[in-house]
């Protein structure tokens, strides 16, 4: 049987269950003000809301994420030595405007299932998604709006976000060989703005409103950010090699779904090439091409670039005076959510 293709980044089973715990105490901290924030929206939009975040009746609990994001704001106020709860309002904020993207990412991408639920857009339709995602938007800006510098840094990761989109979107119209190929680096600029963006505003929104200093939350934003091109480079993995009965994704199916991701770059400048880069723009073969990256070395330079940002971003921890107890529950935290689906 094949190795998991994220064995051996980083962390150990005694982090993975300190990682649970951390995440459990968020989302015990964070659901009832999340919860008070949707009900405010308009009924039909304040249940297409819960859909989204899956607090929806019968599958409450078990449609929605982990929720690092929460747990990462609730930790950037412990490392400025303020109580966790200190973070819920940047928690909440940036629960509702993942989740925002989440929805949207789905209607660009005409993705039906969303962690093994029917995407909103498809439960409801197109246009009422669109609403729902831009009542998310607005909620989660709402949130933050005693705190005009929350405000300006939730805005600032938005416009990162949105920028990573584009560019994400754009690499699927460029080919696969010659001058206009997608390189390692575009797309780990890529990776930083749409994934990391906002797990960093999350560490230096919980930090800000815990009263650290603008160097403290824009290093805990670095961490952040180290943190979502790791995590992307990691999902990049799980994409071609991952567990269906894990990912909810089918073997090989970014591949044949043609997407640019880290292994399949990395993989494209070795001598194996020429033949992936004919099977991609076949959409053929993908058991194949798969094993092509990992002859090639992609999986390998994948995995070796999620150890080196997990290692900046702990040195970026190193940098800054936090909370020792907070630091070890980051410290705990990263490596295992690299392992596994967000």
């Amino acid at each position: 049987m094949t190795a998991p293709a994220t064995a051996g980044i980083l962390g150990s089973p005694r982090e993975d269950l300190t990682a649970a715990r951390i995440l459990d105490r968020a989302r015990d901290l964070v659901a009832p003000a999340l919860a008070d924030a949707v009900a405010a929206l308009h009924p039909w939009v304040a249940e297409m809301a819960e859909h989204a975040l899956g607090t929806r009746g019968t599958d409450a609990g078990r449609g929605g994420g982990k929720g690092v994001r929460q747990a990462l704001a609730l930790l950037g106020a412990e490392l400025a030595g303020a109580p966790a709860g200190t973070g819920v309002p940047a928690a909440v904020a940036v629960e509702l405007v993942h989740t925002f993207s989440l929805v949207h990412d789905d209607i660009m991408d005409g993705d039906a299932l969303r962690r093994g639920r029917p995407a909103l857009w498809k439960a409801y339709g197109t246009g009422p998604a669109v609403l729902a995602g831009d009542a998310l938007f607005a909620l989660g800006v709402e949130t933050l709006s005693t705190a005009p510098a929350a405000v300006r840094r939730l805005s600032g990761a938005l416009c990162d976000l949105v920028h990573g989109q584009a560019d994400d979107l754009l690499f699927a119209r460029r080919p696969w060989t010659g001058a206009e190929a997608v390189t390692t680096q575009e797309y780990e600029t890529m990776a930083e703005r749409k994934t990391g963006a906002l797990l960093g505003c999350a560490l230096a929104l919980g930090a800000q409103l815990g009263g650290a200093s603008d160097g403290t939350a824009a290093a805990l934003d670095g961490v952040g950010r180290h943190l979502g091109v790791a995590f992307q480079i990691v999902d990049d993995l799980l994409g071609i090699w991952g567990d269906p009965e894990v990912t909810g994704k089918p073997v090989h199916g970014d591949l044949r779904e043609g997407k640019k991701t880290f292994p399949v770059l990395a993989a494209l400048g070795s001598p194996y090439g020429p033949e992936l880069a004919a099977l991609l723009s076949a959409g053929e073969a993908a058991g194949r091409a798969a094993d092509l990256v990992a002859q090639a070395g992609g999986r390998a330079a994948a995995l070796r670039e999620a150890r080196r940002h997990l290692a900046a971003a702990d040195a970026l921890l190193d940098s800054v005076p936090c909370s020792p107890r907070a630091v070890a529950d980051v410290r705990s935290l990263l490596p295992a959510l690299t392992r596994r689906a967000l």
